[in-house]
Formats: C-alpha cells, sequence, structure tokens
C-alpha cells in the first residue's frame, strides 16, 4: 500500500481552528510561514531560514510571551500532522502511538515546517508555565526506544527544561519524564551529542548533594573509591566541590566562579585537593574499565572518548589548579593536556576543553616552572588551537612577571635540580647520585662510599628514600623531555634576529644547568668592537676551529647563533673537521647545515620557487612538520571548501612564506580516509608577501590560488631577489625538510606506486633520483664517516647511493631516500625501517642528532655488508629471488 503524504494545507484544515481561538493569530502566521517557504522536496524546508521570509521576520520579532503561544501553536501543528496521516492514508487509529508511523508522518511539510520554527524560537530563553513542560517532554512519548526520531527537538527542549528549573520546579511526574528521557539519551549507543544532552538532563534531576560522577573510566572509579572512605560531613564537601566543577563551561573561568573554588577547595584542605589530582589525572588517559561493545557505526568509538559531564568536571579540577605553585601539579597538568588533545577517529583531539583548561591553568599559575611546561606543550602539541592557547598563556605570563616575550622562555627555563652544566647530584644515606646529560638522554649512576659506581639502584636506598628516588627519577625524565624542547627553541633564533651581551648569553645559554649542555656543543659568533669571530666551548675555554683559544671576550661583546651562510667554504669544512675529530654531536644541523641560494631558475620566475613543486606527500605527516616546524596549515577534505596554502609568518622581518599545496586524488575512501580526509597532497610554488598582506586561497583538490584581497600593490608576492638571504634560506629549508621526511617516495612500501598505480613514476623518480640538498649533505657526512667503519671496504659510493658489496649481492642505498636497488639488475629490495635494525649502526658517531635517514642508511649498510647472517624471511626471500 502506497501511502501519501500530508501537505501543510492537509494539516492546517484538519485542525478547524476558529477566528475565536486565543491563538489564532500564531496559527495564521505558522500557515503564512509554510505558504513562504514551501517547496516540491520537503526536505530541503530545514535549509530554510527565519530572515529569508516575511512571515520569518515576523517570528523572529515576537516577543517573549507571544513566542510561547507560538510554541504551543508548533506542538499542536506536530501531533495534528500525525493525525492527518493517519486519516489521509485510512489508518487504524492505534496507529497514533505506534512509533513507525509517527515517524514516518514526520517526512511531510507540516513536520518539517514545525522543526524549523521550533529550532529557531527555542533558542530564546522563553517564560515557560508547567503546563508548556508537559507540552514538551509529551513530544516525546512515542519516541522512548528510537530517541533518534525527535532529533531536531533534542537541543530546544533541553535549554527550555534548564531555563524553566531555575525558577521553577519539576513535578513528580515531570521528573520521571525526564529521567526516562535522559536515561535513554545517554546510552552508550548514541552519538556523543546526545550523550552530552542526557547527561544535561540528568544534572537537573540530580540531587546537589550527590557526587556527580559515573563509573566505568579508570579515574573516576579511582576517584569514587578515594570518595567512599571519607566521613558524611567530608563528602558534602567534596560533592559540593565536583557539582561545582560541572558548571565549568566558560571558556575561561570568572573571578567569581574561581573565588568559590578556592573556597570549596580550602574546605577540602588543599593538600588533599592536590594528592587526589596528582592521583586522578594521570588515570585519564587510561583505558575505560567498563568496556563498551556496542555503538552506532556513524558515531566514534566511545571507549575512547569520556563520559560528557566528567569532561566539564575534569575541566574545573584544572581550573582548581591553577593557583598552586608546585612541580608536581605543574607536571601532572602538562601530562593531562597532552593525552587531552591526543587524537582519535571521528572526533579530533580527545579533550580539547580539557586541554585547553590545563593550557589556561599552566599560563595562570604563579612563577616560572609552568611556563617551562608551556614550552614542552608548543613542542610536543600540533593542535593549532592550542598552539594559539599556548601563545596566549605564555604572553599573559609574560605580563605577569613583567618580562618581554621572547625572554620569557630563556628564563624560565627550569634547572631541575641540576647542580652543574649536566650534573645533578644528591646524597642519599651513604651514596651519592648522579644524573648526567649525556645528548637528550640522561644517565643515573650511583657513588658508593669507596667512590666506586653503580647503575643498580641500591637497596638501602630503595627502603630509606622512596619519595627521594621517585623525584629524582622524575627529574630525569622533566630533563630528558626538556631537551628536545630547548633545542628547538634555539634552532629558532636564526628567523627571530636574536643576539645578547655576552654577560646576558653566559648566564642564560652557556652556564645555565640544562641549556648549557646544548650551548656547549654549538658554535657562536662573538662579535667585540667591530671584530667578529666563532668559537665553540671546550674543556672550560672558548676555542676556535683550530683549537687556538679565544681571548679579549668583554661585557660588551655581542654573541649571535653561527650560520653557515654568511661563512666560507673553509671555515664551514673547518668547524665540520673539528666536531668530527672531537666527536661533537650538535643538537641540530648547525656546520652541517644545508644553504638555499638563489638559482638561475628562480631568478627567471621572479616571484616564485618551482624547487620544489610536483612531490607527492602523505597530508597527515607534512600537517606535523608545520606544526613542528611554526608553519600554520590546515587539513584539506575531499569537500567543495576552500583552503589557505601553508604558510609562516615572520613578523621580525615584515615577511609570510607560502609553500601551496592541493589534495591528491578523487575518489573517496581511496584517496580519502574515513572521515574524507585527503590522504596525499600534491606540491607546487613557494611564494613570499609582506606579513600584511592577504592570505591566497584555492579549492582542496585545485592549486588555482588566488588571493583573498584586492588587485593592489600590497598583496602581490614579493620578488625573490628581495628576500633577505637568511630567511629565503631556511624557509626553503623548511620546505625542503616537508618533502624530505613527508615524501611518499620516501616509504619502502610505496613501490607499487600508491593508489591504483597512479604514482609509480614518481616514487621511483624520487627514491632515486638526484639528490637534494639534505641529501647532498648526507652524502658528505657519509663520506667522512664510512672510511672509519669495520665496512669501510665493503663500501664505496656512486653519485646518488652508498654502494654495499654483500656475499650474496651488491646493493645500492640511495641517499635520498634510504631505498634500495640490488645489482645485477638493479631489482628493488624492501626493507621498512625497525623491521632489522643492525647494532653496529647505533655505535657510529654522527655529528648532529635529527637526522632519521641517516641512520636508517647506515643501519641497512650493516645489515646488507653481512647478507649471510640476515635471518628475516621477508628480506632474504628478496634476496635470494
Amino acid at each position: 500500500m502506497k501511502l501519501r503524504l500530508p501537505t501543510f494545507d492537509d494539516v492546517f484544515y484538519s485542525m478547524d481552528i476558529s477566528k475565536d481561538h486565543p491563538s489564532y493569530d500564531m496559527y495564521e502566521l505558522v500557515k503564512d510561514f509554510a505558504r513562504q517557504n514551501v517547496r516540491s522536496q520537503p526536505h530541503y524546508l530545514h535549509d530554510i531560514k527565519l530572515k529569508d521570509s516575511r512571515a520569518g521576520q515576523k517570528i523572529a520579532a515576537l516577543d517573549k510571551q507571544d513566542a510561547v503561544r507560538l510554541v504551543r501553536a508548533l506542538i499542536e501543528f506536530w501531533h495534528a500532522a500525525t493525525k492527518a496521516y493517519i486519516t489521509i492514508n485510512k489508518l487504524p487509529a492505534e496507529a497514533y502511538n505506534d512509533p513507525d508511523y509517527v515517524f514516518r508522518s514526520q517526512r511531510g511539510d507540516a513536520s518539517c515546517i514545525v522543526e524549523t520554527v521550533f529550532s529557531a524560537v527555542m533558542r530564546r530563553k522563553l517564560p515557560l508555565e508547567g503546563s508548556d513542560i508537559d507540552l514538551l517532554l509529551n513530544l516525546f512519548a512515542a519516541y522512548d526506544d528510537r530517541p533518534y526520531k525527535a532529533g531536531y527537538f533534542r537541543v530546544g527542549i533541553v535549554s527550555a527544561l534548564e531555563h524553566f528549573t531555575k525558577s521553577g520546579v519539576f513535578t513528580d511526574v515531570q521528573t520521571a519524564q525526564v529521567k526516562k528521557i535522559a536515561a535513554a539519551w545517554s546510552k552508550n549507543n548514541m552519538a556523543t551529542d546526545w550523550r552530552r544532552s542526557g547527561a544535561r538532563l540528568e544534572k537537573l534531576i540530580s540531587s546537589d548533594s550527590a557526587i556527580p560522577l559515573k563509573t566505568g573510566e579508570a579515574w573516576s572509579d579511582l576517584a569514587l573509591e578515594h570518595l567512599s572512605v571519607l566521613d558524611k560531613s567530608r563528602l558534602a564537601i567534596w560533592a559540593d566541590l565536583l557539582n561545582h566543577c560541572q558548571t565549568a563551561t566558560a571558556g575561561k573561568p570568572s573571578k567569581k566562579w574561581l573565588k568559590t573554588a578556592q573556597d570549596l577547595v580550602d574546605r577540602a584542605d588543599r593538600e588533599q585537593f592536590r594528592r587526589a589530582i596528582l592521583s586522578w589525572f594521570p588515570a585519564v588517559k587510561e583505558p575505560r574499565t567498563e568496556p563498551i561493545n556496542e555503538w552506532s557505526q556513524w558515531s566514534p568509538d566511545p571507549n575512547l572518548e569520556i563520559i560528557p559531564p566528567h569532561a566539564d568536571i575534569l575541566k574545573g579540577l584544572v581550573w582548581c589548579a591553577s593557583t598552586y605553585e608546585d612541580a608536581e601539579v605543574v607536571r601532572a597538568l602538562t601530562d593531562l593536556a597532552i593525552s587531552s588533545y591526543k587524537k582519535i577517529p571521528q572526533v579530533g583531539p580527545r579533550l580539547v576543553k580539557v586541554g585547553n583548561a590545563c593550557v589556561f591553568a599552566l599560563g595562570a599559575m604563579p612563577g616560572l616552572d609552568a611556563v617551562g611546561q608551556l614550552a614542552i606543550l608548543k613542542v610536543r602539541v600540533k593542535f593549532g588551537t592550542a598552539q594559539k592557547g599556548i601563545e596566549k598563556a605564555l604572553v599573559a605570563a609574560a605580563e605577569r612577571e613583567g618580562i618581554p616575550r621572547e625572554e620569557l622562555e630563556e628564563m624560565a627555563v627550569p634547572a631541575y635540580g641540576l647542580t652543574d652544566v649536566g650534573v645533578l647530584r644528591e646524597e642519599l644515606g651513604e651514596f651519592t647520585a648522579e644524573v648526567t646529560v649525556a645528548g637528550s638522554k640522561t644517565e643515573l649512576r650511583w657513588i658508593k662510599p669507596d667512590g666506586k659506581s653503580q647503575k643498580s639502584v641500591p637497596a638501602a636506598v630503595k627502603r630509606d628514600f622512596g619519595d627521594e628516588l621517585k623525584e629524582l627519577k622524575l627529574a630525569a625524565k622533566d630533563i630528558e623531555k626538556m631537551i628536545p624542547v630547548q633545542a628547538a627553541r634555539i634552532e629558532q633564533v636564526y628567523l627571530q634576529q636574536r643576539s645578547w651581551e655576552f654577560p646576558k648569553w653566559r648566564a642564560q645559554y652557556l652556564d645555565h644547568p640544562l641549556v648549557g649542555t646544548l650551548a656547549r656543543r654549538l658554535i657562536w659568533s662573538f662579535e667585540t668592537h667591530g671584530e667578529k669571530v666563532s668559537a665553540i666551548y671546550r674543556d672550560g675555554r672558548f676555542v676556535h676551529s683550530d683549537n687556538t683559544p679565544l681571548e679579549n671576550l668583554t661585557d660588551g661583546t655581542t654573541v649571535t647563533l653561527w650560520h653557515p651562510l654568511d661563512e666560507s667554504t673553509d671555515d664551514i669544512i673547518a668547524w665540520r673537521e673539528w666536531l668530527l675529530e672531537h666527536e661533537v654531536q650538535q643538537p641540530f644541523k648547525q656546520a652541517h647545515r644545508e644553504v638555499y641560494l638563489l638559482t638561475d631558475a628562480e631568478r627567471n620566475t621572479g616571484v616564485y620557487s618551482n624547487r620544489f613543486a610536483g612531490h607527492i606527500l602523505k597530508q597527515h605527516q607534512f600537517n606535523a612538520l608545520c606544526a613542528a616546524r611554526g608553519w600554520k596549515n590546515s587539513l584539506r577534505l575531499m569537500v567543495d571548501a576552500t583552503y589557505p596554502p601553508a604558510h609562516m609568518v615572520l613578523p621580525n622581518w615584515n615577511l609570510r612564506a607560502e609553500f601551496w599545496v592541493e589534495g591528491a586524488g578523487e575518489e573517496y575512501g581511496v584517496d580519502s580516509n574515513e572521515t574524507g580526509t585527503y590522504l596525499y597532497l600534491t606540491t607546487d610554488q613557494v611564494r613570499f608577501y609582506r606579513d600584511e598582506a592577504a592570505l591566497n586561497w584555492a579549492q582542496a583538490g585545485a592549486g588555482d590560488y588566488t588571493s583573498a584581497g584586492p588587485d593592489e600593490e600590497e598583496n602581490h608576492p614579493l620578488a625573490l631577489e628581495e628576500i633577505p638571504p637568511l630567511a629565503f634560506s631556511e624557509l626553503l629549508r623548511d620546505v625542503d625538510l616537508f618533502v624530505g621526511v613527508a615524501s611518499a617516495g620516501n616509504d619502502p612500501n610505496w613501490s607499487d606506486g600508491g593508489p591504483e598505480g597512479r604514482y609509480r613514476d614518481y616514487w621511483t623518480s624520487y627514491s632515486f633520483g638526484d639528490l637534494g640538498n639534505t641529501a647532498q649533505t648526507r652524502k658528505t657526512i657519509l663520506e667522512r664517516l664510512v672510511p672509519r667503519l669495520k665496512i669501510a671496504e665493503r663500501c664505496t659510493f656512486s653519485d646518488r647511493f652508498l654502494i654495499v658489496q654483500g656475499d650474496k649481492r651488491t646493493y645500492k642505498i640511495h641517499l635520498g631516500s634510504g631505498n634500495i636497488l640490488m645489482e645485477p639488475n638493479d631489482a628493488y629490495l624492501c626493507i621498512v625501517p625497525g623491521q632489522s635494525v643492525h647494532k653496529g649502526a647505533n655505535k657510529v658517531f654522527l655529528p648532529f642528532e635529527g637526522d632519521r635517514t641517516l641512520s636508517i642508511i647506515l643501519s641497512k649498510a650493516f645489515l646488507l655488508a653481512e647478507d649471510t647472517k640476515i635471518k628475516d624471511a621477508t628480506i632474504l626471500s628478496q634476496i635470494n629471488h
């Protein structure tokens, strides 16, 4: 039987509303709105806006009393739509209470109009009466088992109920209805936004004295266990505190909110609160204790999410912690922020509101310890919104402490108990603990009373100094986290154009207990009375590359970070030889740093560089690299949307660099992941603009970038010859890094050419093609290192390859991609990094940290030089083929 949907007129005339009806004008207004908007395809009605019609504008202008009368009329229309559907199709009377029939009737014009107007009107805080609440709750009477089918009313009704409870009280019947609806919405198989709405309703009917925590999550189970042993009066205080934390729904706390929170924390006891959050916060990242086995296929995995009200409670607890000046609390907030910003499928960052609260708290905390943790988050967290919050927090901390923003991070680097540069010593009974910093790692050893040392923790220390031992190990971990953060910060100095007076530099860099471990492995330029020389710190003094001491340093000497761009080839080579001779491993490439000079091709193109065009990049890896290097970028979705290019702003230079990229491919699910995000990008031009110039924009899958501003001089690209050489070199170095690391050509598993083999030619040309600047540097280093290795007699070099002579085959390792060809027929050998790592590669001295491909090449060389000892079946099958 084919059923007919009722038109709006069917519904309106079935109601038989007389002109004497007190709300007749509201019915007429809805009728006018319908007739001005009804189209041939009813589902388009949900896109209607009130402002787009005369009747809609009248609805938007109603005062609150008339808006209440309109809501009553809309509910009557809704029920009439169902009755009209049943009458028109001659269905049995009992069909009115059948959810299937009710849902099917919702596709008529009348129900679409009602939903559209209802959603708009209920955004206002209306003075609803108890009878109106009954009408609203009865809307859900037919949907107890299928809450999704009342979707368009959910948000409006929740808001109305919340507003009602501020001045009114639910009846017992209403409370029971709200409880039933909340239970239906809070089920684990519901979408996240429905569960949040369910939590809001549960909050309305819960007692203020109840603990607002549920079981099922590691942290909440732990909290409930801790609270279960409290007496009634103490438990009531914690209930007040946690219920107050659940009101943490704003972007940041008001002074009034914080004042109330601190009063409650004082009542609960500040030390007990501190111990509680130090125990609870680490458990937030732990798996659910009550796994959820069923959920909607269209919703994210609820096992990876958190119970909606718990997120607000955690946010409030974090805000409460913002007045503590405590190293452990600071550390706990940092770890919680990192876990909160961790991405999960179909959601993105897991707990944005909690992560943002941690950033706020660290920025608001007194003292400078928290600033150091913000510096860690600045490097560890890649989420763009979080980066903005971290920068705001750093600015706020700088203003509070009265320190210029650019100096704040320098001054705030903690020493973590280090008593000398790179050394921490602490006496624990008869033993002396000694933590030493070696590169980016720490080593802990124990010195016995007789002066001998051991690596294992003495039993007496474990027994008598448990707390001190724990703090010592935590300090070692903190040091290892902070070292790469400070290395990245110092490397940024190149584009910040920083310089220091010698005494200040010595205190904040050379002699700083932690930063000194980095500064003493770097080359610095010293300018005194107009004379500029370079030197490195060695054995208690500054020396030149020929080991002669640097003299005549004064308080007026200016210090800058040495860069090879302005140095002669002889000086650069001399410093490289010095590092190898003394086996000093730099924290990042400095003496071996690539320099990018303007080419003739770029002079011809004038305003853009094609040097890195035509590559295929893995989008997610590229996006992470952009964030790590300070570039702004957005993941591109396979949708009809526009995006700006990846770009870097340099305020000190009044410059903006743009790297033009676009989504690669057109087939959803093949060229994108399940969320529609492009898997790969293709690369195009690099351009430079003034900072104030309008950004360019292009469709996600198209590279036709156009300016968002008018065609005026200030929006035009700059000539490449105008770009300061240092800025040009450093920014192109970043782009080379993006390509060199994120290129699909690096992936040994991509030899089939990726999706449908479309990129086979690109993979081959990149994997075994000409060497770029980074690969050329890599080759130079290997040519110096390999002759010192035990496999030296088996290794030679060609223009693009490290050639390794094994017993079974001869292998050519490409110095750019690290991929391998086997002679005599250039057969491809796939070895996935980490599949078989040779121990010998880990013992080779490298003159700088951070080049993973260099380590991979060495590991493969050691492995293949002894190919008769290879046991990996996958590798052997290829070699023996």
